[in-house]
Protein backbone atom coordinates (compact mmCIF):
# COMPACT_ATOMS: atom_id res chain seq x y z
CA UNK A 1 0.00 0.00 0.00
CA UNK A 2 1.45 3.32 -1.09
CA UNK A 3 1.18 6.22 1.33
CA UNK A 4 1.80 9.84 0.31
CA UNK A 5 4.39 11.43 2.61
CA UNK A 6 3.17 14.44 4.58
CA UNK A 7 3.88 17.83 3.05
CA UNK A 8 6.97 19.34 4.62
CA UNK A 9 6.48 22.64 6.41
CA UNK A 10 8.83 25.42 5.43
CA UNK A 11 10.87 27.26 8.03
CA UNK A 12 10.25 30.61 6.34
CA UNK A 13 6.98 32.44 5.72
CA UNK A 14 6.44 34.77 2.76
CA UNK A 15 4.09 37.74 2.86
CA UNK A 16 3.39 40.05 -0.08
CA UNK A 17 1.34 43.24 0.18
CA UNK A 18 0.58 45.88 -2.39
CA UNK A 19 1.49 49.40 -1.28
CA UNK A 20 -1.22 51.94 -2.07
CA UNK A 21 -2.41 55.23 -0.66
CA UNK A 22 -5.22 55.05 1.93
CA UNK A 23 -8.69 56.39 1.14
CA UNK A 24 -10.96 58.77 2.98
CA UNK A 25 -13.51 57.05 5.20
CA UNK A 26 -17.04 57.24 3.79
CA UNK A 27 -20.36 56.91 5.56
CA UNK A 28 -24.00 57.25 4.55
CA UNK A 29 -25.63 60.16 6.40
CA UNK A 30 -29.17 59.67 7.69
CA UNK A 31 -31.11 62.92 7.98
CA UNK A 32 -34.68 64.04 8.52
CA UNK A 33 -36.71 67.21 8.84
CA UNK A 34 -36.76 68.95 12.20
CA UNK A 35 -40.53 68.40 12.46
CA UNK A 36 -40.21 64.64 11.91
CA UNK A 37 -40.51 62.25 14.84
CA UNK A 38 -36.73 61.77 15.43
CA UNK A 39 -36.30 65.54 15.54
CA UNK A 40 -32.63 66.47 15.89
CA UNK A 41 -31.59 62.96 16.99
CA UNK A 42 -29.94 61.93 13.71
CA UNK A 43 -28.09 65.23 13.35
CA UNK A 44 -26.81 64.98 16.91
CA UNK A 45 -25.56 61.44 16.32
CA UNK A 46 -23.66 62.59 13.24
CA UNK A 47 -22.15 65.52 15.14
CA UNK A 48 -20.93 63.09 17.81
CA UNK A 49 -19.48 60.69 15.23
CA UNK A 50 -15.66 61.13 15.20
CA UNK A 51 -15.46 60.09 11.54
CA UNK A 52 -17.52 63.04 10.25
CA UNK A 53 -16.27 66.51 9.36
CA UNK A 54 -17.16 69.21 11.87
CA UNK A 55 -19.66 71.60 10.35
CA UNK A 56 -20.23 69.34 7.33
CA UNK A 57 -21.60 66.19 8.92
CA UNK A 58 -23.88 65.32 5.99
CA UNK A 59 -20.92 64.89 3.62
CA UNK A 60 -20.18 61.26 2.79
CA UNK A 61 -16.41 61.82 3.11
CA UNK A 62 -14.96 61.92 6.60
CA UNK A 63 -11.67 63.02 8.16
CA UNK A 64 -10.35 59.52 8.83
CA UNK A 65 -8.31 57.37 6.48
CA UNK A 66 -8.93 53.69 5.78
CA UNK A 67 -6.45 51.13 4.51
CA UNK A 68 -7.30 49.24 1.29
CA UNK A 69 -9.33 46.10 1.94
CA UNK A 70 -8.50 44.42 -1.37
CA UNK A 71 -5.91 44.50 -4.13
CA UNK A 72 -7.77 47.22 -6.06
CA UNK A 73 -7.30 48.29 -9.66
CA UNK A 74 -4.02 49.04 -11.39
CA UNK A 75 -4.05 51.23 -14.48
CA UNK A 76 -1.64 51.57 -17.36
CA UNK A 77 0.93 54.28 -16.67
CA UNK A 78 0.78 53.98 -12.88
CA UNK A 79 3.55 52.63 -10.63
CA UNK A 80 2.98 49.23 -9.04
CA UNK A 81 4.59 49.03 -5.59
CA UNK A 82 4.71 45.98 -3.36
CA UNK A 83 6.15 45.08 0.05
CA UNK A 84 7.77 41.63 0.31
CA UNK A 85 8.66 40.13 3.68
CA UNK A 86 10.27 36.77 4.49
CA UNK A 87 10.03 35.83 8.17
CA UNK A 88 11.83 33.02 9.99
CA UNK A 89 9.03 31.22 11.87
CA UNK A 90 11.30 28.47 13.15
CA UNK A 91 13.63 28.21 16.17
CA UNK A 92 16.73 27.57 14.10
CA UNK A 93 19.08 29.71 12.04
CA UNK A 94 18.47 29.54 8.28
CA UNK A 95 21.30 30.17 5.83
CA UNK A 96 21.80 31.36 2.24
CA UNK A 97 18.37 32.96 1.86
CA UNK A 98 17.63 34.24 -1.63
CA UNK A 99 14.41 36.14 -2.36
CA UNK A 100 13.56 36.82 -5.98
CA UNK A 101 10.59 38.76 -7.39
CA UNK A 102 9.71 38.58 -11.09
CA UNK A 103 6.82 40.14 -12.97
CA UNK A 104 5.43 38.06 -15.81
CA UNK A 105 3.45 39.90 -18.51
CA UNK A 106 2.04 38.69 -21.80
CA UNK A 107 5.26 39.62 -23.60
CA UNK A 108 8.14 39.51 -21.11
CA UNK A 109 9.42 38.54 -17.67
CA UNK A 110 11.02 41.29 -15.56
CA UNK A 111 13.24 40.94 -12.50
CA UNK A 112 12.07 43.46 -9.87
CA UNK A 113 14.35 42.45 -6.99
CA UNK A 114 16.55 45.24 -5.66
CA UNK A 115 19.37 42.75 -5.02
CA UNK A 116 20.06 39.26 -6.35
CA UNK A 117 22.59 38.45 -3.62
CA UNK A 118 21.77 35.85 -0.98
CA UNK A 119 21.55 36.76 2.71
CA UNK A 120 24.12 34.78 4.70
CA UNK A 121 21.80 33.84 7.58
CA UNK A 122 18.46 34.65 9.16
CA UNK A 123 17.98 34.15 12.88
CA UNK A 124 14.70 32.98 14.46
CA UNK A 125 11.92 35.60 14.50
CA UNK A 126 13.87 37.85 12.12
CA UNK A 127 12.83 38.89 8.64
CA UNK A 128 14.08 40.11 5.28
CA UNK A 129 12.11 43.04 3.85
CA UNK A 130 12.10 44.53 0.38
CA UNK A 131 9.99 47.06 -1.51
CA UNK A 132 9.70 46.79 -5.29
CA UNK A 133 8.46 49.36 -7.78
CA UNK A 134 7.49 48.98 -11.42
CA UNK A 135 5.95 51.41 -13.90
CA UNK A 136 3.17 49.47 -15.59
CA UNK A 137 3.61 49.55 -19.38
CA UNK A 138 1.28 46.82 -20.62
CA UNK A 139 -2.44 46.14 -20.46
CA UNK A 140 -3.74 42.73 -19.44
CA UNK A 141 -2.84 39.97 -17.01
CA UNK A 142 0.27 40.37 -14.86
CA UNK A 143 1.66 37.72 -12.50
CA UNK A 144 4.02 38.59 -9.65
CA UNK A 145 6.21 35.54 -8.98
CA UNK A 146 7.98 35.52 -5.59
CA UNK A 147 10.51 32.72 -5.08
CA UNK A 148 12.42 31.89 -1.88
CA UNK A 149 15.35 29.49 -1.54
CA UNK A 150 17.33 28.73 1.61
CA UNK A 151 19.44 26.11 3.40
CA UNK A 152 18.52 24.51 6.72
CA UNK A 153 20.94 23.81 9.58
CA UNK A 154 21.14 20.23 8.39
CA UNK A 155 22.37 21.36 4.96
CA UNK A 156 19.10 20.62 3.13
CA UNK A 157 18.31 23.06 0.32
CA UNK A 158 14.68 24.23 0.29
CA UNK A 159 12.69 26.19 -2.26
CA UNK A 160 9.15 27.51 -2.64
CA UNK A 161 7.34 30.24 -4.54
CA UNK A 162 4.01 32.03 -4.66
CA UNK A 163 2.04 33.63 -7.49
CA UNK A 164 -0.05 36.81 -7.36
CA UNK A 165 -2.17 37.60 -10.40
CA UNK A 166 -3.66 41.00 -11.20
CA UNK A 167 -5.14 42.85 -14.16
CA UNK A 168 -3.89 46.13 -15.62
CA UNK A 169 -6.67 48.28 -17.06
CA UNK A 170 -6.72 51.20 -19.48
CA UNK A 171 -7.36 54.49 -17.62
CA UNK A 172 -8.11 56.80 -20.54
CA UNK A 173 -9.82 56.66 -23.90
CA UNK A 174 -8.27 59.04 -26.43
CA UNK A 175 -9.74 60.01 -29.79
CA UNK A 176 -8.15 62.46 -32.20
CA UNK A 177 -9.38 64.50 -35.16
CA UNK A 178 -7.24 66.34 -37.68
CA UNK A 179 -8.26 69.43 -39.64
CA UNK A 180 -6.06 70.51 -42.56
CA UNK A 181 -6.04 74.26 -43.25
CA UNK A 182 -5.31 76.01 -46.56
CA UNK A 183 -2.14 77.48 -45.04
CA UNK A 184 -0.69 73.99 -44.41
CA UNK A 185 -1.47 74.37 -40.72
CA UNK A 186 -2.90 71.29 -39.01
CA UNK A 187 -5.40 71.56 -36.16
CA UNK A 188 -5.56 68.62 -33.77
CA UNK A 189 -8.57 68.01 -31.54
CA UNK A 190 -7.94 65.44 -28.79
CA UNK A 191 -10.86 64.03 -26.80
CA UNK A 192 -9.72 62.46 -23.53
CA UNK A 193 -12.20 60.41 -21.49
CA UNK A 194 -11.69 59.18 -17.94
CA UNK A 195 -12.81 55.52 -18.00
CA UNK A 196 -11.79 54.76 -14.40
CA UNK A 197 -14.18 54.75 -11.44
CA UNK A 198 -12.61 57.71 -9.60
CA UNK A 199 -11.99 61.41 -10.34
CA UNK A 200 -8.75 62.25 -12.07
CA UNK A 201 -6.72 65.46 -11.76
CA UNK A 202 -5.31 66.33 -15.18
CA UNK A 203 -1.87 67.70 -14.38
CA UNK A 204 -0.60 68.03 -17.94
CA UNK A 205 -1.82 67.30 -21.45
CA UNK A 206 0.69 68.44 -24.06
CA UNK A 207 1.49 67.66 -27.67
CA UNK A 208 5.08 66.85 -28.62
CA UNK A 209 5.24 67.70 -32.34
CA UNK A 210 7.28 65.92 -34.96
CA UNK A 211 10.50 67.47 -36.22
CA UNK A 212 8.76 69.40 -39.04
CA UNK A 213 6.23 71.28 -36.90
CA UNK A 214 5.92 73.84 -34.14
CA UNK A 215 2.90 73.56 -31.88
CA UNK A 216 0.67 76.15 -30.20
CA UNK A 217 -1.78 75.12 -27.49
CA UNK A 218 -5.27 76.61 -27.87
CA UNK A 219 -6.55 75.63 -24.44
CA UNK A 220 -6.21 78.98 -22.68
CA UNK A 221 -7.33 82.59 -23.18
CA UNK A 222 -5.88 85.93 -22.16
CA UNK A 223 -8.02 87.73 -19.59
CA UNK A 224 -6.77 91.07 -18.24
CA UNK A 225 -3.21 90.16 -19.15
CA UNK A 226 -3.43 86.81 -17.42
CA UNK A 227 -3.46 83.40 -19.11
CA UNK A 228 -6.57 81.51 -18.00
CA UNK A 229 -7.40 77.92 -18.94
CA UNK A 230 -10.58 77.31 -20.91
CA UNK A 231 -11.51 74.52 -18.49
CA UNK A 232 -12.07 76.91 -15.58
CA UNK A 233 -10.85 76.38 -12.05
CA UNK A 234 -11.73 72.66 -12.03
CA UNK A 235 -8.80 70.70 -13.36
CA UNK A 236 -10.22 67.29 -12.45
CA UNK A 237 -12.10 64.88 -14.69
CA UNK A 238 -14.98 62.89 -13.24
CA UNK A 239 -15.47 59.19 -14.18
CA UNK A 240 -16.70 58.81 -17.77
CA UNK A 241 -16.36 62.57 -18.41
CA UNK A 242 -14.62 63.78 -21.57
CA UNK A 243 -12.48 66.85 -22.13
CA UNK A 244 -11.41 68.30 -25.48
CA UNK A 245 -7.96 69.76 -26.14
CA UNK A 246 -7.06 71.77 -29.24
CA UNK A 247 -3.62 72.32 -30.80
CA UNK A 248 -2.36 74.11 -33.89
CA UNK A 249 0.67 72.74 -35.71
CA UNK A 250 2.55 75.08 -38.05
CA UNK A 251 5.32 73.95 -40.40
CA UNK A 252 8.79 75.14 -39.41
CA UNK A 253 10.24 77.84 -41.63
CA UNK A 254 12.76 75.54 -43.29
CA UNK A 255 9.98 73.11 -44.25
CA UNK A 256 7.22 75.64 -45.01
CA UNK A 257 8.96 76.60 -48.25
CA UNK A 258 8.78 72.98 -49.41
CA UNK A 259 5.04 72.66 -49.83
CA UNK A 260 5.24 69.27 -51.50
CA UNK A 261 7.07 67.74 -48.54
CA UNK A 262 4.70 69.18 -45.93
CA UNK A 263 1.60 67.98 -47.76
CA UNK A 264 2.95 64.44 -47.70
CA UNK A 265 3.82 64.38 -44.00
CA UNK A 266 1.62 61.97 -42.04
CA UNK A 267 3.39 61.81 -38.66
CA UNK A 268 2.26 64.77 -36.53
CA UNK A 269 3.53 64.03 -33.01
CA UNK A 270 2.37 62.39 -29.81
CA UNK A 271 0.34 63.36 -26.76
CA UNK A 272 1.94 63.36 -23.31
CA UNK A 273 -0.64 62.99 -20.52
CA UNK A 274 0.05 63.22 -16.78
CA UNK A 275 -2.64 62.81 -14.12
CA UNK A 276 -3.09 62.26 -10.40
CA UNK A 277 -5.72 60.20 -8.59
CA UNK A 278 -6.32 59.19 -4.98
CA UNK A 279 -4.18 61.31 -2.61
CA UNK A 280 -1.79 62.32 -5.36
CA UNK A 281 -0.97 58.94 -6.93
CA UNK A 282 0.61 59.82 -10.27
CA UNK A 283 0.20 58.26 -13.69
CA UNK A 284 1.71 59.08 -17.05
CA UNK A 285 1.08 57.89 -20.60
CA UNK A 286 2.12 58.84 -24.08
CA UNK A 287 0.27 57.97 -27.24
CA UNK A 288 2.13 56.40 -30.09
CA UNK A 289 2.92 58.72 -33.00
CA UNK A 290 -0.32 60.28 -34.23
CA UNK A 291 -0.75 60.04 -37.99
CA UNK A 292 -3.06 61.92 -40.29
CA UNK A 293 -4.32 60.67 -43.61
CA UNK A 294 -3.00 62.70 -46.53
CA UNK A 295 -5.95 64.13 -48.43
CA UNK A 296 -6.04 66.15 -51.62
CA UNK A 297 -9.00 68.04 -50.25
CA UNK A 298 -9.00 70.30 -47.22
CA UNK A 299 -11.66 68.36 -45.40
CA UNK A 300 -11.36 67.20 -41.82
CA UNK A 301 -9.53 63.95 -41.37
CA UNK A 302 -10.19 61.73 -38.35
CA UNK A 303 -7.86 59.25 -36.73
CA UNK A 304 -7.55 57.50 -33.39
CA UNK A 305 -4.55 57.49 -31.11
CA UNK A 306 -3.04 54.17 -30.03
CA UNK A 307 -1.46 53.87 -26.59
CA UNK A 308 2.22 53.56 -25.98
CA UNK A 309 4.17 54.13 -22.77
CA UNK A 310 7.21 56.26 -22.33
Amino acid sequence: MEVNPPKQEHLLALKVMRLTKPTLFTNIPVTCEEKDLPGDLFNQLMRDDPSTVNGAEILMLGEMLTLPQNFGNIFLGETFSSYISVHNDSNQVVKDILVKADLQTSSQRLNLSASNAAVAELKPDCCIDDVIHHEVKEIGTHILVCAVSYTTQGGEKMYFRKFFKFQVLKPLDVKTKFYNAETDEVFLEAQIQNITTSPMFMEKVSLEPSIMYNVAELNSVNQDGECVTTFGSRAYLQPMDTRQYLYCLKPKKEFAEKAGIIKGVTVIGKLDIVWKTNLGERGRLQTSQLQRMVSLEKNAVRSFGVWGVR
